[in-house]
């Protein structure tokens, strides 16, 4: 039987590790907390967005714009997966980087020019692992993602879309839909669709005769870029918020597993203790019961 010291000692190594992990559930409550806030503040702003271009897009008026023309057969695509730079939050990693190897697979069947990006730490070396070698990594991208940081990326991704350089752009990234689900999702950014909500259902639009000034091309020129950083911005706060929530029910679960192994090993180590000084009672009798015979 194992001895009473090393239950204790067993028992104290636990209990340092659920608070670890009650600590970082906290944490990641916090941080679940804030992204939602900044998610749902972004949500008007970008169905709004979304709305006008559907609406000039599906107007009377003839519209024509790069961003919305479907180039197919694409010749150039770019996949890019948003993952996490820290583990330790559950399947999240795992489920991202199972469904971008798959679909990496696919467009280097399909397409002639391929090129792969990953946002994350840990979906980089994942991939790596699986002899993928990521032509771009990106690392500063924690979990609260600035506009302004994604904007870059999404104005290289325009600029390359329009210079012929990129005919397709797919993100792969967890989409939160809500508490108690996330999912792992492979979205077309590039070309942007029409009549398309920010969340990639097709929007309920009327169709409308506009007078546009001082001309649709002008409009389209400042509304349709907007909308597709919207939508690249969305899709990083999606997986901000997919990643902390996994990471909170992670921590839950392992100090809920730690409180259970620390009650165990307290009824052991009890159990021990009290077979320990029934022994030495029965050894200190047995001495006494010798000396008088």
């Amino acid at each position: 039987m194992t001895k009473a010291r090393t239950l204790d000692q067993r028992r104290k190594s636990i209990r340092n590790i659920r608070k670890i992990t009650r600590t970082m559930e906290l944490i990641s409550t916090a941080r679940f907390r804030r992204a939602m806030d900044r998610a749902v503040e972004a949500v008007p702003y970008a169905q709004h967005v979304a709305a006008l271009v559907a609406h000039v897009a599906q107007s009377g008026a003839e519209i024509r714009h790069p961003l919305l023309e479907t180039r197919d057969p694409p010749g150039h695509a770019t996949l890019l997966v948003l993952s996490a730079n820290r583990g330790l939050c559950g399947g999240y990693n795992a489920a991202v980087t199972r469904l971008a190897r798959a679909r990496w697979e696919q467009l280097r069947e399909t397409v002639p020019s391929t090129r792969l990006e990953v946002s994350g730490k840990r979906g980089a070396s994942a991939l790596r692992f699986r002899k993928i070698q990521p032509d771009e990594t990106f690392t500063h991208f924690e979990d609260k993602p600035a506009f302004d940081e994604v904007e870059v990326l999404a104005d290289r991704y325009l600029s390359a879309y329009r210079a012929g350089g990129l005919d397709r752009l797919e993100v792969v990234y967890t989409r939160f839909v809500r508490l108690g689900r996330q999912e792992a999702t492979v979205e077309t950014l590039l070309p942007i669709r029409r009549g398309e909500s920010p969340k990639g259902r097709p929007s309920r639009v009327v169709r409308t005769e506009y007078e546009f000034l001082p001309s649709p091309e002008s409009i389209l020129d400042e509304v349709v870029p907007t909308s597709f950083k919207v939508k690249l911005f969305q899709c990083f706060l999606d997986a901000a918020i997919s990643e902390q929530i996994a990471r909170m029910m992670a921590m839950k679960a392992a100090t809920e597993n730690a409180d259970s192994m620390i009650e165990h090993l307290t009824m052991t180590y009890n159990r021990v203790r009290q077979n320990n000084i029934t022994s030495e009672l029965l050894e200190v009798i047995g001495g006494a019961d010798a000396l008088d015979a």
